[in-house]
């Protein structure tokens, strides 16, 4: 589970650290004051790209860091292999943001993204309105099936899936067998010099052109550059009659004013924010115009290099990505030259033995997925009838289709939430709240079958009120009976049940801030009140106290 989210200079967070408990971890807010900023927090410390965007303004770095203890899982030899330390139950993740790189370490070692994407999968389920939208597109279904699944013919279907990637370099190996068979002494000759043509020019990457015409367009406007940065220096710093000059002039001025007037004080903190900005700004253009050179040698470097690569792009297929999948489809027909007709044959017998095989543990599978299917729908249904669906059906509906990558089904989710409807794909159900509640449901079940950690999510009761929030919140503390539950919501009867409460408050003063803060005593009574009335009354209190000692 997560123990503690620590963040530096994120967004608009200063500093702050939030430890979660076991069981139901709730925050609440006002509207707009920054309670997904926590969940996006922990989304970003796994994630695979993040925005520069979201360091603090005029911060070098944003530092995202979580506590994770792992009470369930034999990480050992994952660690092992990475050369990440081993600290038994606790897994410090810390993700540092600047402007030019993203770095994630595990334990203090510097780790890569499959890591990260390992360490997810073991301890964190985040439930967000993007993965709603994922949920309900029919080609998520089938691997969702299989997760839940997976105890059962997981392992088969690993296996399936990687014989069926034999069965597709098989047959690609043939089409280039049987083109080659008929080339010509002349043809094999040309291909030679095309493969070594290449491979000569020892291209660095796919987008090594357009390294070099960046580089180039620097190199050919040097002095013009130079010229242009340094005036700009010079009008923003100089010693007489600059930007920087008059702008103070100015908030002398304001200042004396604002000290008359207090309603002038936000501008004046705007100038002397817009004066540090134009420092800034002053300072970057004149070591730009200073450490920039006339680089004769390296120009002519780069403009033979781009011409040679040009010369490939124009032969090749227009790109350098192009290029280099040209030099691998010409060196397969090389060396595939070689093969008699009899590799040929040979070659044809063993597709059509694997594609046997393949048939044969698809339509195992297929079994497996039309029983699981079955169970897993039944269980949903279920679940839904105690989220006050009881109308509800839901069905997996498994189909045949030719033989593919996984298997020979298409699997799609159909639900019919009223009695005089048929049953329909998923995507087609319109109300947010009927949306919210499958999701609930789907996710219940997935999370019961998993060994993961932390299910956190964003705002799952959008669009739910009444009697339908008292059974969501019932299903969310069944779950955090199994699992850490993190989640960001509006309903007092759902927050009520919370074993930790946190609240997000935002100030502005010279600067937006957003503060988090843990509620007990008077102080939660009075934010579930907030949130059950939309002020603090006798009556809005009492109901909160009742919600309380439910």
């Amino acid at each position: 589970m997560i123990k503690q989210l620590r963040i530096k200079d994120y967004i608009l967070i200063d500093e702050l650290i939030a430890n979660f408990d076991n069981g139901l971890n709730v925050i609440t807010g006002e509207t707009g004051a920054g309670k997904s900023i926590l969940i996006n927090a922990i989304d970003i410390a796994f994630a695979p790209r993040v925005s520069k965007e979201v360091i603090k303004h005029n911060k070098e770095k944003a530092v995202i860091e979580l506590v994770i203890e792992n009470s369930k899982h034999d990480l050992s030899k994952l660690f092992e292999e990475n050369g990440v330390d081993n600290f038994g139950s606790e897994i410090v993740l810390t993700k540092e943001i600047t402007q030019n790189s993203v770095r994630s370490r595990v334990n203090g070692t510097l780790v890569n993204q499959d890591f990260i994407k390992h360490l997810k999968n073991y301890f964190l389920d985040i439930h967000s309105q993007h993965q709603t939208y994922a949920f309900m597109q029919p080609k998520y279904h089938i691997n969702l099936l299989d997760n839940y699944a997976k105890e059962s013919y997981g392992n088969k279907l690993d296996s399936y899936k990687e014989k069926f990637k034999e069965y597709l370099s098989l047959q690609s190996q043939l089409e280039i067998l049987k083109n080659a068979s008929n080339a010509t002494e002349n043809q094999i000759e040309f291909l030679q010099f095309q493969v070594n043509e290449i491979d000569s020019a020892n291209i660095q990457s796919v987008t090594e052109d357009e390294e070099l015409n960046s580089e180039l367009e620097v190199l050919e406007n040097a002095e013009k550059l130079k010229e242009l940065t340094g005036s700009s220096y010079w009008a923003i710093n100089g010693d007489d009659g600059s930007i920087i000059e008059a702008l103070g002039k100015i908030k002398q001025n304001i200042s004396k004013a604002a000290s008359m007037d207090k309603n002038l004080e936000d501008i004046e903190s705007n100038l002397i924010d817009a004066i540090e900005r134009l420092k800034d700004a002053g300072s970057n253009l004149r070591d730009y115009s200073q450490n920039l050179d006339n680089d004769t040698e390296r120009l002519n470097e780069i403009q033979e290099r781009l011409f040679l690569l040009d010369k490939l792009k124009r032969k090749y297929g227009g790109t350098l990505e192009a290029v280099m999948e040209t030099f691998d489809k010409l060196s397969n027909e090389l060396n595939a030259i070689e093969f008699s007709t009899q590799n040929i044959e040979e070659l044809e017998v063993k597709i059509k033995n694997t594609q046997k095989e393949l048939l044969h543990t698809a339509t195992e599978i297929s079994e497996n997925r039309k029983n699981y299917a079955q169970v897993l729908s039944a269980l949903i249904q279920e679940k839904l009838e105690k989220l006050e669906l009881p109308k509800a059906r839901f069905e997996i509906s498994v189909q045949p289709k030719e033989l593919g990558s996984d298997g020979i089904d298409n699997v799609e989710f159909l639900i019919s939430t009223n009695v005089s409807e048929d049953l329909k794909p998923l995507a087609k159900v319109a109300s947010g709240g009927e949306i919210s509640r499958v999701m609930l449901a789907i996710k219940s079940i997935f999370a019961q079958s998993d060994d993961i950690n932390t299910v956190i999510f964003d705002e799952i009761d959008t669009g739910i009120s009444g009697k339908a929030s008292q059974s969501v919140a019932d299903e969310i503390v069944e779950l955090s009976k199994y699992h850490q539950v993190i989640l960001i919501t509006h309903q007092p009867i759902i927050a009520s049940k919370a074993d930790k409460h946190f609240y997000v408050r935002k100030s502005q003063s010279d600067e937006t801030k957003v503060e988090v803060y843990v509620l007990k005593g008077e102080n939660r009574i009075k934010a579930l009140a907030e949130l059950a009335g939309g002020e603090i009354n006798d009556q809005s209190i009492e109901f909160a106290k009742s919600l309380i000692t439910q």
